[in-house]
């Protein structure tokens, strides 16, 4: 029964096997056809209708292939010549991966393809490629435009990449490079009353830039020289920053515990002790309740910074997001003492009477103490409106 059930499962995997490159080929997807006919045929190279099937893709795609590179070449448009040389190595890589099961016998006749030797054609086409788009990166760099500029820089890649031997070309590809970036100075700005110390503000600006930019724009939060044209500016302006006073509340609580305080004898109506069913002493616990004043002394002061953040684009000049910016930080200090018996106290509540009041923070420090908020606000702003800036 077992051998059964493997002969026929592996009959199935053979007919859909050949079921799935017929059916490519009937959709016309002569690729597919002949990539699973080349692998039924690896395994099975006497299978007839597999070696039909390659058959008829692999020419069938050379047919078409060729056809194609014929009308490129009568449109004489230099910007063809990259594709007549894809076409001519697709044709070449075609070709290669046939010959892995070829020759083959097909009703009593060989199937056998004529070597075609695609290089000449290939390091011509890629040398005429090249030409064009070396010459069009230069004409594309005299429009003296950023997209102009990016788009050279691509054309000029290709050209080296093909060719890789025109003078000056890893000039051509930095300055392409270069005059294609969009650069954003990044400005923190305090308009507020009190004023930070410098080492604050840089601080606040080191921010993780290389995750900020990207392969056409550069982030910076230090001016590069006085050369350096910026295209963008985004600016942190702190408007507001509010301290709050030193405040102080106490806050009063009566804590009662009641406790055993030891046992008295239960009498009966002579006054004599009673006793339990085995003769013990009958005794009734006692207890008391324990009262003690926890009063807690609450220290807070609170700090808000608001603001905004601008991306301003400088040619033409328009500002073209605002956000609000805002971040707080907050100081809360308890301590406590004891009136009474402490013993009322939770271990908690004892914990508390062990502290002492503490000098409050100075409003600098409150400000610096609201940095790592201020910095979160400052990257998330930024992040957020990176697609106003290309």
């Amino acid at each position: 029964m077992k051998k059964v059930v493997s002969i026929s499962f592996i009959l199935l995997l053979i007919l859909s096997g050949c079921s799935s490159s017929r059916k490519q080929l009937e959709k016309g997807n002569y690729e597919a056809a002949l990539d699973k006919a080349v692998k039924q045929l690896r395994k099975d190279s006497r299978d007839t209708k597999q070696i039909s099937i390659l058959d008829k893709a692999f020419r069938t795609l050379n047919e078409q292939d060729n056809e194609r590179i014929r009308y490129l070449k009568m449109e004489e448009k230099p910007a063809n010549w990259d594709e007549i040389y894809q076409i001519n190595k697709r044709m070449s890589d075609r070709q290669a991966y046939v010959r892995t099961v070829t020759p083959l016998e097909l009703n009593g006749k060989t199937i056998e393809y004529t070597y075609v030797d695609y290089m000449p054609e290939m390091v011509a086409a890629k040398r005429k490629s090249a030409d064009f788009y070396y010459a069009h990166g230069n004409e594309l760099m005299k429009n003296k435009l950023k997209e102009s500029y990016r788009q050279a820089y691509y054309e000029f890649v290709r050209a080296k990449e093909y060719v890789g031997n025109y003078e000056g070309i890893d000039n051509k590809i930095d300055d392409a490079k270069y005059f294609g970036m969009s650069r954003v100075l990044i400005i923190l700005q305090n308009k507020s009353l009190i004023k930070f110390d410098q080492e604050f503000e840089e601080d606040l600006l080191s921010l993780d830039l290389p995750r900020l930019n990207s392969e056409w724009v550069e982030y910076h939060t230090r001016d590069l020289d006085q050369n350096t044209k910026y295209d963008y500016f985004v600016n942190v302006n702190v408007r507001n920053i509010f301290v709050s006073p030193d405040q102080t509340m106490q806050k009063d609580t009566v804590v009662k515990k009641v406790v055993e305080d030891g046992f008295s004898y239960q009498l009966d109506k002579k006054g004599n002790v009673m006793k339990d069913s085995l003769g013990n002493d009958i005794k009734t616990r006692k207890y008391k309740t324990l009262q003690c004043a926890l009063i807690e002394t609450i220290q807070s002061k609170t700090c808000q910074i608001n603001g905004d953040v601008e991306v301003i684009q400088v040619n033409p000049s328009k500002v073209l997001k605002k956000d609000p910016l805002g971040a707080q930080s907050d100081f809360e200090y308890v301590s406590a003492r004891a009136l009474g018996d402490i013993q009322a106290l939770s271990q908690a509540q004892i914990e508390k009477t062990k502290t002492k009041a503490v000098p409050f923070p100075s409003d600098m420090e409150m400000v610096l103490r609201c940095s790592d908020a201020l910095k979160r606000a400052i990257n998330g702003a930024i992040q957020s409106n990176k697609r106003f800036i290309n």
